[in-house]
């Protein structure tokens, strides 16, 4: 039968009370499309029959409720003979947007007191941790929310939802908002102390609605002209001092890395 969302107490609990608590600053990263140059749930289809999805799968998508779409893909792709190491070798040829690495070279070569460092994406584990590893970037991570993935006994990447929420902006099985202000209030009491500041860095209109959280000695870094940097655009325009954090648009991880520079220098 399905598998209930994990709940979200024990999600957050589960291992943020290792974590050092030392650092001065936290900084969440999206993945698709900020991380890696592409999707990572479109190029899964590259390992479908021909290349591509037949007509009655991608007809069954409904709006908001993506999360059980690409269930149904991944039961198609295991159904036509594709494998564990299959989807893990597509992962692995996914490019690093531009200056990425060198945005993550910057985070690892910093004092360990520096950057607590999370990532959180609508994608799942499976496709994250096969591209961290690949590049040697898994164990930058202090914590990884995504949508939990692991193969059954037939071979299929089963993927749940990560969790339920009521925020009408964002699909069904993920509020970034709500894993952002959760973990940040949490680790917050664990340290008995706030962060100096809090940095988010992503792409996509599920990125404004954590970023809308930030205060205003945050950073929302944008990737440049893509949703999120146009949602944060279009709400300074319409409602001024809604949207507070400071907004430093990225076109390379040498952008991000140039502005974290300046400030863990104060």
């Amino acid at each position: 039968g399905e598998e209930e969302p994990l709940r979200r107490g024990d999600i957050m609990a589960s291992s943020s009370a290792r974590i050092p608590s030392d650092k001065r600053f936290i900084i969440f990263f999206d993945f698709d499309e900020t991380i890696v140059d592409e999707t990572s749930d479109d190029m899964v289809v590259q390992a479908a029959p021909g290349h591509h999805l037949p007509g009655w799968l991608k007809d069954t998508y409904q709006p908001g409720r993506y999360n059980e779409y690409m269930q149904r893909v991944l039961a198609y792709l295991a159904e036509h003979g594709v494998t564990e190491s299959d989807l893990r070798s597509i992962m692995e040829k996914i490019p690093a947007t531009p200056g990425m690495l060198t945005l993550f070279q910057f985070l690892r070569a910093r004092p360990s007191q520096d950057f607590e460092i999370v990532l959180v994406s609508d994608a799942n584990t499976f496709f994250i941790e096969s591209w961290l590893r690949r590049f040697g970037f898994r164990q930058l991570f202090h914590r990884i929310f995504t949508n939990p993935a692991t193969f059954n006994k037939d071979g299929r990447l089963v993927m749940r939802p990560f969790h339920s929420h009521d925020c009408l902006r964002c699909p069904d099985n993920m509020c970034k908002q709500v894993i952002v202000r959760d973990y940040v209030a949490r680790r917050t009491q664990e340290r008995g102390r706030p962060y100096q500041r809090v940095f988010y860095v992503g792409d996509g209109a599920n990125d404004f609605c954590p970023a809308l959280s930030l205060g205003p000695r945050d950073i929302a870094f944008p990737r440049r002209d893509f949703p999120m940097h146009r949602l944060i655009t279009e709400t300074h325009e319409a409602m001024p001092g809604e949207f507070k954090a400071v907004t430093v648009p990225w076109a390379s991880g040498e952008d991000v890395v140039k502005r974290l520079r300046k400030l863990v220098a104060e």
